[in-house]
């Protein structure tokens, strides 16, 4: 569709969604055909039928013909193609087949890697699914949202994702964040107007009594009929942009500058190679053939399927322990993490709220605050915390009656992050109670009058002293406090709004105990031995927070209100984050600005929140971590959801993020370097030898069995110390790596040269099949083996052992090689018969050859103190 066609059609979508909008309730129950009750089931089936899943294109799996293109969409292949193209077109057919073969091993494996990720991805999603509150014949009830159809009636709560385009039939104090569609950070309320007016330079957007798809709510509640679904919503043209999505991370950087490298390498000994054959043979098309197949032998061809491999691996691994992966790439950020933020209830303190107090002003137990409490836990129908359920609990096992005839429920106004209370109005024998319960210090600022003993006095400064140490007495026990007041008869009228929320008179406080986990502690302080550090981030009291820190065993002695971070300078920031291990009484954007700070400050950042104001965290940090009980817009911002809320949990997946990322640099480095020291022995050769040292079909065929070895990389072991530190890219260390580690390759080539040149006196043209043949089971040999030696920096086999299908997988290579030599197929690639006593030649230059690496490996650590 062009661009044209594409604005045209947003245009009618939106015209569309303004004359719905206007229509009267009646209208569109006529219009939708459908009722306050709902379709009935039948109906939504049928629906679902005509209209499709509630899906929009950038959700759905893509489809396997569009993913095996894809795998074609890499640098390497690109080389790989071009060389064969050229190939195919001066009639050097072998080596056309030969790398289009490699291109196609290597997009197959990628292929299906992608292919089982996704279908695996898809499989874990069902797990932690996004459901809608939907009425179906008369009954309300969870529905996955790729279900929901027009018609339908949406119920709306706090936290909920807004899983289609709607238009509201009733609202109390609901805002919505549509920043994912208009970019404004700010959240817009939603209520009915009486009168919808309409201007020509609106928007859908702009209309008060629209909710759209890709939006959430923050607070309050509604009710809303669906409009439009999938593809046919406001968010369907434009999902590909408007999804919030994580910037690149460390892995994807990495990745680049090492594609970058290997590129610019190629790019450089390309025309080297070519120029020096072409210059001392005097065959220039041969010396064409030869170099391409140096740029093909140079490029590590298998590393998109690789890094594909390790990551599969890893998600499969993960899921194993409880972790589901989002995002492929967050496994390896998981592992180079080396600062993880947490929020502290239900991560590092228990899945439960426990009442434990329920005090007068001076601290004395009281009733009458338990009563309030429940009434104002019990009757709200906003979207219950673990301290209301907490106090139904007690109230209930307590087995208590309130002590009124009548209680009937006439208003509410509902919890938001701003204000930090929730009031519920109820009237009952005598009077209207407005009771509202919330935050300490949010209490404190509307609360004018105090109820001690039955008699309400003003709330002077020496009186509020005395409720201050009963709060500072409640949280250096560990426990939550917040404050139960209570307002008579404010209005005559049941209509009340947060204007109201004034000159209320403080009953109490309730003090919940949330106790730290007994798994925190050694897992808190196993990933901090891991080099992992990490610090709370939590929108409650200090106090309360430095308890639990001291618990767990992180280092709290200071910590910064987040009143205090809006007074500082980002230089200031950045200097107290690195500093600081608790963070409290955060509103959700100074999370979002601390881990922004730490990421300038050169670390990798990952923030472990449920909630919903943890949201914009979430999507901040490299590595966003979530619960599959979180709310819906929490797991929408996550990249890792662990299926139990535990820091152990969590523990295992950077250990195994750290084991991928390993795994991955073998291959890369020990690939690059053997490849290297190969092509600098091919310099050296290429300058005194009247023939080839190997034809490039020899050369492509060493280059493919070798790689077709490395397939089991992935499965290799991984030696602990590599686990113990955060893992990062560094293209400085690859590069060193690989001018230290390769050209000790090329001393043993050199070596093999001398020997078939004078001991087999393979030194002219007619004798070049047995040059060829000799240094091709060399080079073949030595290039497999010498995995075993630089995988680790141990010595190999006493210290580090490699996995059984590393090692089997090895051998079979040299055997590979040994078969092709040994056999007729020797004729296809030009290959004669050897010696007898080459072999024994054979064995010392291979043996002479690891012990050498082994005894570089041991200077280059001592040296450059840093291994793979």
């Amino acid at each position: 569709m062009n661009k044209k066609n594409l604005l045209a059609r947003k245009i009618n979508k939106d015209q569309e969604l303004k004359k719905l909008a206007i229509l009267s309730d009646r209208d569109l129950f006529l219009n939708l055909r459908t009722s306050l009750h709902g379709l009935s089931e039948e109906d939504a089936q049928s629906r679902l039928e005509e209209y499709g899943p509630n899906e929009v294109s950038a959700q759905k799996p893509t489809p396997g013909i569009l993913l095996f293109l894809q795998a074609f969409n890499d640098p390497f292949v690109y080389v790989l193609a071009l060389l064969a193209i050229v190939s195919l077109l001066t009639n050097d057919l072998e080596a056309a087949i030969v790398m289009t073969i490699m291109i196609l091993a290597s997009v197959l494996i990628t292929f299906i890697q992608e292919y089982r990720s996704q279908k695996a991805s898809i499989e874990l999603k069902e797990m932690i699914e996004n459901t809608s509150a939907i009425t179906r014949n008369g009954e309300t009830k969870e529905i996955p949202m790729d279900e929901v159809v027009p018609g339908d009636i949406l119920t709306l709560a706090t936290g909920d994702m807004i899983p289609a385009d709607a238009v509201l039939i009733w609202t109390k104090d609901l805002f919505v964040n549509q920043s994912s569609l208009t970019g404004e950070s700010m959240p817009v309320e939603k209520y009915l107007a009486k009168e919808v007016k309409l201007t020509e330079d609106m928007t859908a957007l702009d209309l008060t009594n629209l909710v759209f798809m890709g939006t959430d709510v923050l607070s309050g509640q509604g009710k809303a009929i669906i409009l439009k679904t999938g593809q046919q919503t406001f968010f369907g043209d434009i999902a590909k942009n408007a999804t919030s999505k994580r910037g690149k991370t460390s892995f994807d950087i990495g990745l680049a500058k090492v594609s970058k490298l290997l590129l610019r390498m190629v790019m450089v000994l390309f025309p080297l190679v070519f120029l020096i054959n072409g210059l001392t043979k005097g065959d220039w098309s041969s010396a064409f053939f030869f170099a391409i197949a140096v740029a093909v032998g140079l490029t590590p061809e298998m590393l998109p399927m690789i890094v594909s491999s390790n990551l599969a691996k890893g998600a499969l691994t993960l899921s194993k322990h409880k972790v589901i992966v989002k995002e492929l790439a967050s496994i390896q950020n998981l592992g180079s993490m080396d600062v993880l933020c947490t929020d502290k209830t239900g991560t590092i303190t228990e899945d439960r709220v426990v009442l434990v107090q329920h005090l007068d002003p001076l601290g004395h137990e009281n009733e009458q605050v338990l009563d309030l409490a429940f009434m104002n836990s019990s009757y709200q129908t906003g979207w219950k915390n673990l301290m209301d359920i907490a106090v139904i609990n007690y109230f209930e096992e307590q087995d208590r009656r309130l002590p009124f005839q009548t209680v009937q429920k006439i208003d509410e106004i509902p919890f938001d992050f701003s204000r930090r209370r929730l009031t519920v109005v109820m009237k009952t024998d005598e009077h209207q109670l407005m009771i509202t319960k919330g935050a300490v210090e949010e209490m404190a600022a509307i609360c004018k009058y105090v109820e001690i003993d039955g008699e309400i006095l003003e709330l002077t400064p020496e009186i509020r002293q005395q409720l201050q140490t009963v709060n500072e007495k409640m949280n250096r026990q560990g426990m939550r406090v917040i404050t139960v007041a209570v307002r008579r008869d404010a209005h005559d009228e049941a209509i009340y709004s947060t204007e109201d929320e004034k000159d209320m008179t403080l009953i109490g406080f309730m003090g919940f105990l949330d106790p730290a986990k007994a798994s925190a502690k050694p897992a808190i302080k196993s990933l901090q031995q891991h080099g992992v550090s990490v610090k709370v981030l939590t929108g409650d009291n200090a106090i309360v927070a430095q308890k639990v820190c001291q618990d767990v065993g992180i280092p709290a002695d200071d910590y910064v209100l987040g009143n205090q971070i809006d007074r500082m300078t980002d230089d200031e920031l950045y200097q107290t984050a690195e500093k600081i291990n608790l963070f409290a009484k955060l509103n959700p954007m100074q999370k979002s600005r601390i881990i922004e700070s730490l990421q300038i400050k050169g670390h990798t950042v990952g923030f472990m929140g449920d909630g919903i104001n943890d949201a914009p965290a979430l999507r901040k940090a490299d590595v966003g971590i979530s619960v599959d009980t979180a709310a819906d817009i929490t797991k929408d911002a996550s990249s890792i959801i662990l299926l139990e809320k535990s820091l152990s949990v969590l523990e295992n997946g950077v250990i195994e993020g750290r084991r991928v990322f390993s795994n991955m640099m073998k291959y890369i480095k020990i690939t690059i370097s053997s490849n290297f020291g190969n092509v600098f022995s091919i310099l050296v050769a290429s300058a005194f030898l009247p023939f080839l040292p190997m034809l490039s079909l020899q050369l492509l065929l060493q280059n493919l069995i070798y790689d077709i070895a490395q397939l089991t990389i992935p499965w290799d072991n991984v030696d602990d110390e590599e686990l113990q530190v955060p893992t990062k890219w560094e293209t400085k260390g690859l590069l060193k790596f690989t001018v230290c580690i390769g050209p000790i390759s090329s001393i043993f080539d050199i070596v093999t040269f001398l020997v078939m040149w004078f001991v087999f006196g393979a030194n002219t043209v007619g004798a070049q099949s047995l040059f060829q043949t000799g240094w091709f089971m060399i080079g073949l040999t030595t290039q497999a083996l010498v995995v075993l030696m630089v995988r680790t920096k141990k010595v190999p086999f006493f210290q580090s052992r490699p996995a059984p299908q590393v090692f089997i997988s090895l051998l079979l290579a040299v055997a590979a090689g040994a078969l092709v030599v040994l056999t007729p197929l020797a004729e296809q690639f030009e290959f004669v018969h050897l010696p007898n006593t080459y072999w024994f030649w054979y064995v010392g230059i291979v043996v002479s050859y690891m012990l050498a690496t082994q005894l570089g490996k041991v200077l280059y650590i001592k040296i450059a103190k840093e291994w793979i």
